[in-house]
């Protein structure tokens, strides 16, 4: 099957995404309270929180889809929804994870991670209108 490792991708990063969200509404301020912060910097941080688990499930639930789509008649052999798969991969790691790493270390790297991982999300929804537009 040729999107199985989409679909097993998929489902490791879903696990990870509940794990993170479940953290997030039980457990996360008392966290960042528990690391001297003041209400406003918790109440913002909680926020991008849910940003980033929002689009990290997401995009878990459109690389399922296109783990599904790629072995159907018409979409066989095009790149494009692999294309689009890895692209979403990349835009979780920037994105999600660059908001994560914020939320819970307080520091994200380069200051272009997040939006080269929006950058991402865009880009591989345009490859899957390529390949819409290719499909046999």
């Amino acid at each position: 099957m040729q999107g199985r490792w989409i679909l097993v991708v998929a489902g490791v990063l879903g696990a990870i995404g509940v794990g993170i969200g479940a953290f997030a509404a039980h457990g996360l301020e008392k966290m960042l309270a528990g690391q001297g912060l003041q209400p406003e910097e918790i109440a913002e941080r909680v926020a991008q929180c849910e940003v980033a688990v929002r689009y990290h499930m997401l995009h878990v639930l459109a690389l399922m889809s296109l783990g599904v789509w790629v072995g159907q008649p018409g979409f066989i052999g095009q790149k494009s929804p692999q294309v689009a798969a890895v692209l979403f991969l990349a835009g979780i790691a920037l994105f999600s994870g660059g908001l994560y790493s914020m939320v819970f270390w307080g520091r994200m790297g380069h200051w272009a991670i997040v939006p080269s991982g929006g950058m991402c999300f865009i880009l591989g929804w345009l490859a899957i209108v390529t390949a819409a537009c290719r499909a046999r």
